[in-house]
């Protein structure tokens, strides 16, 4: 039996860690090369980056309180997208708070050092073990630890804004958009990973107590303490001290406080940065490490990572391969550190807001939010669009570095997780294509059965049997009559090339007079309107294809031959004129109006064609018989796709004025044979176009010669992108 975490993570925690993740490089390390991009403006680019972020807050709660699971990102994205977008955003943030926090290492190291002599890296490496080591006994531990740093770090920097803002000095703000639209936003994109840590206390939710409620108040709640922080220390930075020092020092807060504080006051401010920081990586080690662990019980990565410790009751192998991908970070310039979490980040917060766009438009029954994004879908809207419009400004090694991850993301999924028959998931966005393109055919099933004066088409030959000829006007009259149509029934004969058409015309042969006689008859006992005639051609293909075209006729009924397969291939009569008629065909195998009490319509993995579907309820509605829509689905389809097929299939039902019933074949079972053995006519859909089509024609080769079946060939048969589409989703 496997393990559990403790929920034990109250509301002062959660803030803590988010406040913690985010108030650290952000604030103390980033504001000098932001403002080396826009001047004075960067106190705006903070204040824009806030807005941006907000979007992706008010997503990820709303997805944090349906999903209170470790992952964070990764699960609503992979809930949301799918598998395979879900693994490149555990990956890809994996690697974005890993890089943060080492980027607050690396930045943090400066302000350690400020008052010893020691080295950097070194000092970094070491601090990134005690990280690694704390984390590895445990989240509680780890919690308690970030309150105390965060209460600690507010208070200094409430000082360092209260001195400083009196000294304010505004002539320091002269020229605040000096640096233009792009300085402001390329600024913008790169401060961009300071509010990082606002979600990622939700990669830690399944160890808060009362996640409905901690989850949305402590993420928004801290967003907006930081960013009245970061707006008011920035402000009192670029205020008090000259901009030549700020941007070229590693430690500008420093500058900043021995210009507004004492002695003391600047020990405090190093005290407060050294705290944000180390609770910045610690963050970052926390949350990022769950990333590993949540992906390997989806089956996305090695089950070694979802291993807990028995003494410590933490995912250690996460978080020491984490621990290991942050100390070599150590290594690496803080600046491309930077700007690579910055970009990323970027992109996967742009994925949450259309996470949980699919989340609202899917059908994912266990998606029950208890706090739901206000004036939705507007701030998901603004998160997509103002995400995407800074990555151009961030430069070419961020956006690099980005395809990089994401190029490896993929291979990653492809070599492990494919090949190993991969999940049986699925995203809510497919889930909500499919509804979509579901709609979109129940409309177009709704016209096609609502249609009105249905004209029909009946092409018979001189080889064709007077019982065939009845059955295939028997099926017109019940096509047309309940659609308020009429019938035409043409005879079409055939001469040799060398046989003169107005002479072949003037001859009434035996044939043609019993034609005339039986179609006399017919046209006085019936209700329906019928019209017949007789046409004389060398080419009788072009001459049913033409005239079907002259009539304007709505449908075309044939006689379905036996040859099948291989008559088809060699391009016989009947398959020409269902490749080249101007209107829906249907192949009549046999039909006994007298004997029909149920009509199967089956499918082959997609939605039934609509004029099918329009067809069966004609003749059910004109006999009395009812339609039962035969539905395959294979074996592990996801339960989403089986309620959408479900609904689809009532939705169908309502729109025939027939009796209907529904039935889901399950796994390898042929709903063709199924269907055969049921039911009185079986009504299948078949493949116009190319030899390829041909060959996987599928369910109307399996009927060819069976007897009492039609095969429907519809007109309005969508291109090979929405077939395939359909196929896919369906």
């Amino acid at each position: 039996m496997g393990k559990d975490l403790e929920r034990d993570l109250g509301l002062p925690a959660v803030m803590a860690i988010s406040i913690g993740a985010m108030v650290g490089s952000g604030i103390f390390i980033l504001p000098g090369v932001a403002m080396k991009m826009a001047g004075p403006a960067v106190v705006l680019a903070y204040l824009l980056a806030a807005v941006l972020v907000l979007p992706a807050a008010l997503s990820k709660s709303e997805m944090a309180t349906a999903m209170p699971e470790s992952g964070g990102t990764y699960l609503y994205v992979e809930r949301g997208m799918g598998p395979l977008l879900g693994t490149v955003a555990g990956v890809g943030t994996w690697f974005s708070l890993t890089f943060k926090g080492g980027l607050a290492l690396v930045g943090g190291a400066p302000y350690l050092v400020y008052f010893l002599d020691l080295p950097v890296k070194p000092v970094a490496f070491a601090v990134g073990l005690v990280l690694i080591a704390v984390n590895v006994v445990g989240a509680k531990q780890t919690g308690r630890m970030q309150i105390a740093f965060v209460v600690v770090m507010l208070a200094a920097m409430l000082w360092f804004t209260v001195s400083g803002a009196p000294n304010i000095e505004s002539t320091r703000f002269q020229g605040l958009f000096d640096s233009g639209a792009g300085g402001l936003i390329g600024a913008t994109g790169f401060v961009f990973v300071s509010y990082a840590g606002v979600t990622k206390v939700a990669s830690v939710a399944e160890e808060v107590e009362n996640p409905d409620r901690n989850l949305p108040l402590g993420m928004l709640g801290s967003l907006a303490i930081t960013t009245v922080i970061y707006v008011g220390i920035v402000a009192v930075m670029v205020g008090v001290a000259p901009a030549s020092e700020l941007t070229s020092s590693k430690v500008p807060m420093i500058v900043a406080a021995q210009q507004v504080l004492p002695g003391l006051g600047v020990v405090a401010v190093v005290v407060a940065a050294l705290l944000a920081l180390v609770s910045t990586a610690n963050a970052g080690i926390l949350s990022s490490s769950r990333y590993p662990f949540a992906m390997s019980r989806d089956g996305l990565a090695p089950a070694y990572f979802e291993a807990i410790s028995d003494r410590f009751n933490t995912p250690v192998r996460a978080i020491n391969v984490t621990g290991v991908v942050l100390l070599l970070l150590v290594f690496v310039p803080v600046g491309e550190i930077a700007k690579l979490a910055s970009a990323f980040k970027i992109i996967v917060f742009v994925l949450i807001n259309v996470a949980v766009m699919a989340f609202r438009q899917g059908n994912i029954e266990s998606y029950d939010p208890s706090f739901t994004t206000p004036l939705y879908p507007i701030p998901q809207l603004v998160g997509i669009v103002g995400g995407l419009a800074l990555l151009p400004f961030m430069g070419i090694v961020p956006l690099v570095g980005a395809v990089v991850i994401t190029a490896g993301s993929l291979a990653w999924y492809y070599l492990f997780v494919s090949r190993r028959g991969g999940v049986d998931r699925e995203g809510a966005a497919t889930d909500a294509v499919r509804r979509s393109v579901g709609r979109q055919i129940v409309e177009e099933t709704e016209t096609e059965v609502d249609q009105e004066t249905y004209e029909v088409l009946v092409a018979v030959t001189e080889q064709t049997q007077p019982d065939v000829e009845r059955s295939l006007i028997d099926l017109a009259i019940d096509v047309a009559r309940s659609r308020d149509g009429a019938v035409r029934v043409v005879r079409f004969d055939e001469v040799p090339d060398q046989a003169p058409l107005e002479r072949s015309a003037e001859l009434l042969t035996e044939g043609d007079q019993a034609f005339e006689a039986r179609l006399t008859d017919r046209a006085t006992d019936e209700e329906v309107p019928i019209e017949y005639g007789e046409i004389v051609s060398h080419d009788s293909r072009h001459a049913i294809v033409n005239y079907a075209d002259e009539a304007g006729a709505d449908a075309l009924v044939i006689e379905q031959h036996a040859e099948g397969l291989s008559a088809s291939l060699l391009g016989d009569v009947s398959r020409w004129v269902e490749d080249h008629a101007p209107c829906d065909v249907i192949e009549v195998g046999s039909y006994d109006r007298e004997r029909l009490s149920s009509i199967a319509v089956v499918t082959d993995n997609q939605p039934f064609d609509p004029a099918k579907v329009a067809i069966a309820d004609a003749v059910a509605t004109r006999t009395g018989a009812a339609i039962e829509f035969y539905y395959p689905l294979p074996a592990g389809t996801p339960e989403s796709q089986r309620n959408t097929v479900d609904d689809y299939l009532s939705e169908l039902a309502e729109l025939t004025d027939a009796a209907v019933r529904t039935t889901v074949v399950d796994g390898s079972d042929s709903a063709i044979e199924i269907a055969s053995a049921n039911a009185d006519l079986v009504t299948v859909s078949g493949s116009r176009g190319s030899l390829r089509e041909r060959l996987l024609g599928g369910s109307a080769e399996g009927l060819v010669g069976r007897g009492n079946s039609l095969v429907v060939y519809d007109a309005e048969r969508p291109g090979r992108l929405r077939q395939a589409l359909e196929s896919r989703l369906f």
